[in-house]
C-alpha cells in the first residue's frame, strides 16, 4: 500500500509541473517566417498568434494568391516550432520520460 501513496503523489507532483508548464507556455514565443521572410508572425507555443508582418513588397492586388500562400506557409511554419517549444517543455517538466505517441499531458 505505500508503493500506491507514493506512486499517487508523484502523479499530483507531476499534475503540478505540467500545469505550470502550460502557464509558461503562453509566454514562450515563436516566429514563423515564409517566403525568405516577407511573412513573418510571432505566436505563443499554444498557437496564440501575438503578431502578423508583411513585407509592403507583396501589397499588390494582382497577386494576393502569392500572399495567401506565404501567409499559410508562416502559420505552418509558426504552428511546427511551437509544437516543437512545446514538446521541449513538457519534456523539462516531465524529466525526460517518453510518453507514447499521440500521448498529450495533462490527461
Amino acid at each position: 500500500m505505500k508503493n500506491i501513496g507514493q506512486m499517487m503523489k508523484q502523479a499530483q507532483q507531476m499534475q503540478a509541473k505540467l500545469e505550470e508548464v502550460q502557464k509558461k507556455l503562453d509566454d514562450v514565443e515563436v516566429t514563423g517566417t515564409s517566403g525568405g521572410g516577407l511573412v513573418t508572425l510571432t505566436q505563443t507555443a499554444k498557437g496564440n498568434i501575438r503578431s502578423l508582418k508583411i513585407d509592403p513588397s507583396l501589397v499588390n492586388a494582382d497577386e494576393t494568391e502569392v500572399l495567401e500562400d506565404l501567409i499559410v506557409a508562416a502559420l505552418n511554419d509558426g504552428k511546427a516550432k511551437a509544437e516543437a517549444a512545446s514538446e521541449a517543455e513538457m519534456s523539462k517538466a516531465t524529466g525526460g520520460m517518453n510518453l507514447p505517441a499521440g500521448m498529450k499531458l495533462p490527461f
